[in-house]
């Protein structure tokens, strides 16, 4: 997973890639484009030599080897579990004995909330057990659990529609999947939108283009003035049949009970790791993933290869013996599932630095084959990144796509890094492929299929 190899030849080793400001070199003069272009095409042969060493050296599968080993070990790494702050020791150590520069763990609060026993049962029209999972944050049911009849709808329009209908009830979301980020919002919002309409519950469609009958967990979001319910995923299958059922005129009743429970916050660290800059050491260009998951499968999608990706990154600035001119600074953030708690926190901490931020970075969006970047930012530093894939040739890998985002580094992104008219950089990538053994050997670490963003 060696997907971070244009930074050391482009953001680190060339130059600051600052959307507001000219482009200078020697002195005071703004150098041109054409004098960008062929200083970064200088980077070939450092390009080449990490490209070898992470695709066909010593460092091949290595940092699979290691997400192995600690989602192996650890296992699943919940905001305010144990198993999280083991592995947030486990990486501390990790990062130490590998020789980076300036180890240490920066504390944060984070939420602390456990999901206990949970089940969902259709009485009628017929009886039948529903796999649910709870949604992060959700508050649980009373002992005896809830019995209610259910509304299902499509959409928020349709329960507003129907807000009559569902004082009382149970509201039951099959929206259709259009993308990801369009179609979380019932998973966001779902309780809130169905509490404002006096409804007792709400269970949501998982956020999913298939399943095999799979529910999905996530986090969820009550708000101020709002009555809190219990909400859960269902699965897909459950909830076409649900609306089936519905369009019929059947009566559906569910039976809902949930032991959730949210505890004060406990104490957690970001982990950060660096390689100090030769020329500017208090410049920044950081790259990042997050240690914390959700506690039903192992975490190695979402995103322990993204937190493990971004540690190789400085592991083979290291073994080359290369020292970027600016720092290379590894954050593994904590609590991002619960809406980015450590990356907010980390932000708040050093915003007072905030024009020193030349890059800021992050993997998560899943290890699969890669394809490119995501990119914000101006023209200028579009036309210089797209200079810098261009390196990857020999891998196959120079695509610059639009939208970059994230949860952790979308604070950033807010704030127009570094303190401009607009958004700096901000980055979202993928790693290379390994031989052809690759795809079989990750599947065997993967997230259990209840797990996903």
């Amino acid at each position: 997973m060696k997907f971070l190899l244009f930074i050391f030849v482009g953001g680190v080793h060339l130059l600051s890639l600052n959307s507001g400001k000219a482009i200078y070199g020697n002195g005071n003069r703004q150098r041109t484009f054409q004098e960008i272009k062929e200083e970064i095409a200088c980077y070939g042969d450092v390009a080449k030599a990490i490209i070898n060493l992470a695709v066909y050296g010593k460092a091949q599968n290595r940092s699979y080897e290691r997400l192995a080993l600690l989602v192996d070990t650890v296992g699943p790494r919940p905001s305010g579990s144990k198993n999280l702050e083991k592995a947030i020791q486990i990486m501390h150590q990790n990062l130490q004995e590998d020789g980076l520069e300036n180890v240490h763990l920066e504390p944060v609060k984070i939420p602390h909330w456990e999901r206990g026993e949970e089940s969902a049962v259709m009485l009628e029209p017929r009886e039948h057990k529903m796999a649910i999972l709870g949604l992060g944050s959700s508050i649980g049911t009373p002992p005896e659990g809830i019995t209610a009849e259910v509304l299902v709808v499509t959409s928020f329009d349709e329960l507003q529609r129907r807000a009559p209908e569902a004082r009382g009830k149970i509201v039951v979301y099959n929206q259709p999947y259009s993308n990801y980020s369009r179609t979380v919002q019932y998973r966001v919002q779902g309780a809130v939108e169905a509490a404002k309409v006096g409804a007792l519950a709400s269970l949501i469609r998982s956020v999913a283009s298939f399943s095999i009958y799979s529910p999905h967990t996530g986090i969820q979001e009550y708000q101020d003035g709002v009555p809190k319910i219990p909400t859960a995923c269902i699965t897909v299958e459950d909830a076409e049949m649900m609306s089936r059922m519905a369009s019929r005129g059947n009566r559906i009743v569910i039976h809902l009970k949930m032991g959730a429970r949210n505890y004060p916050d406990a104490d957690s660290f970001n982990t950060v790791a660096e390689i100090i800059g030769s020329k500017y050491p208090e410049q920044v260009v950081l790259v990042s993933g997050h240690l914390d998951s959700w506690d039903v499968g192992q975490g190695a999608m979402d995103d322990g290869g993204g937190a493990f990706i971004s540690w190789e990154a400085l592991s083979l600035i290291k073994d080359l013996g290369l020292r970027p001119k600016r720092t290379l600074r590894l954050v593994l953030w904590t609590a991002e599932e619960q809406g980015g708690i450590g990356a907010f926190q980390y932000y708040q901490l050093h915003k007072a630095n905030i024009s020193n931020y030349s890059l800021v970075m992050e993997s998560d969006l899943g290890t699969f084959l890669p394809s490119g970047l995501q990119f914000t930012g101006s023209e200028k530093a579009r036309a210089i990144m797209e200079e810098i894939m261009n390196l990857l040739r020999p891998i196959n890998i120079t695509q610059v796509f639009e939208a970059g985002e994230g949860t952790d580094i979308n604070f950033w992104i807010q704030a127009g890094v570094p303190v401009t008219e607009c958004p700096y950089l901000m980055l979202v990538s993928h790693e290379i492929r390994y031989p052809s053994s690759w795809s079989t050997r990750w599947s065997g670490i993967f997230d259990h299929p209840a797990v996903y963003l």
